[in-house]
């Protein structure tokens, strides 16, 4: 008979929802997660007094949080599932965000948009958004050959390097990029244009109501974050996942079994550095102006904030990082009170980084696997295996039962 799940090591509520979750065949869990999705899909336009901020627009929070959400998803397949430490990931997410600028812009010397470019304006953030993918690509690839072969903290000092050497060129590159004062009128998607918004629902001057440019920006992140869960979930099932697993848990061990660490290693960095580009060009066409500043370190380390957080290898987890690194410095700016309590919201969105320090110090102590931990042992055994696993007590003992009954 099987052991109760309240009665294992560690069965919080955490394995009792992931048992019950793996538990249910796969067209059930789309029946349940499609309501779901659904369900904060719809959050800005409900704007519940509960959730809602006050010192700026709650879709546009919503917004952010999908471009974060993205990038935890592509740091999480670097960290989490290959166990390489990344402090320079903030530079594909320049790289991302400039390559759209570049081509879109008209104070770039490389715009492809106007009479003389072979982008037409209507259509030049969704023709880019692949070159944009591509690129990033290619320079994870580019970084990643020389470097994958060092390790531990050595790896992540090159990383750190690659992230500030990507903002410097930003900085003095100046014509080409703009330098310091970077480049704006970037492209954007022009869709659902009418005679009151000509230049449509993603356009920045749509700013009225729940339904504006923030909105919508954020239910086109919610697709790309779902098309890339999907992605990234098939992945973590096949050989490609259970090599990064094995990487991540022993390198050595996994090469003396025949893991070809190196390819699998460069995988992940490409895979992780292309989800990057996707985010910065979904951030280059909501802000429509990159500038070097946006790119600093301190953001890279916030992305990997988001990922310890919510739990390395997760996905989910660190989607919910993701969440609250974006989600509570702006529930708490303009607030002046909470709980009829006199608060400086202001000053507490300050702050943050400081909080987020100390969350992250607790968090090492008491819960060094993150808020929604990965079972990745589970996962290395693969989902039928476990399902065949959880199922055979209770069919061993249903065949005893029959052989007594007869």
């Amino acid at each position: 008979m099987s052991t109760p799940v309240n009665e294992r090591p560690h069965g919080g509520v955490g394995d009792r929802f992931r048992l019950w979750w793996n538990a249910l065949a796969r067209p059930v869990q789309w029946a349940v997660g499609v309501p779901f999705i659904l369900l904060l899909a719809v959050l800005p336009v409900l704007n519940l007094p509960v959730i809602t901020t006050e010192g700026t627009n709650f879709g546009a929070v919503m917004a952010q949080f999908g471009m974060y959400a993205l990038l935890a998803i592509g740091l999480n397949v670097v960290v989490g599932q290959a166990g390489l430490l990344d402090l320079g990931y903030v530079g594909f997410y320049a790289v991302g965000a400039y390559t759209v600028a570049l081509l879109t812009s008209p104070d770039s010397p490389w715009n492809q948009t106007g009479p003389d470019g072979w982008l037409s304006t209507r259509w030049a953030w969704l023709a880019v958004l692949p070159i944009a993918v591509a690129v990033t690509a290619l320079s994870g690839l580019l970084l990643g050959s020389p470097t994958l072969r060092l390790r531990g903290d050595y790896l992540a000092i090159v990383t750190l390097g690659f992230g500030e050497i990507v903002r410097l060129l930003a900085d003095n590159l100046g014509d080409i990029t703009g330098g310091g004062r970077g480049l704006s009128q970037v492209a954007f998607p022009r869709l659902g244009t009418s005679e009151t918004d000509q230049l449509g629902v993603f356009s920045a001057g749509n700013v009225s109501g729940t339904v504006n440019s923030g909105t919508w920006w954020y239910w086109l992140s919610i697709l790309l974050i779902v098309v890339i869960l999907v992605f990234v979930g098939n992945l973590e099932r096949s050989r490609v996942g259970r090599a990064w697993v094995a990487i991540r848990e022993d390198e050595d061990a996994a090469e003396i079994m025949g893991v070809p660490t190196f390819k699998f290693k460069l995988w992940a960095f490409t895979i992780g550095a292309s989800i990057g580009g996707i985010s910065g060009a979904l951030y280059a066409g909501q802000v429509q102006f990159v500038t070097p500043t946006n790119f600093n370190v301190i953001n890279s380390v916030l992305f990997l904030c988001a990922v310890v957080l919510g739990g390395q290898g997760n996905k989910l987890g660190v989607i919910l990082g993701a969440f609250i690194i974006v989600y509570l410095p702006n529930f708490f700016l303009g607030r002046t009170e909470l709980f009829g309590i006199a608060i400086d919201g202001n000053a507490i969105s300050n702050y943050k980084y400081l909080f987020f320090g100390v969350a992250l110090m607790i968090l090492m102590i008491f819960r060094p696997q993150g808020l929604i931990p990965a079972r990745q042992k589970l996962l290395t055994y693969g989902r039928q295996l476990y399902v065949a696993a959880r199922r055979r007590p209770t069919e061993g003992l249903s065949d005893h039962v029959t052989e007594g009954a007869r």
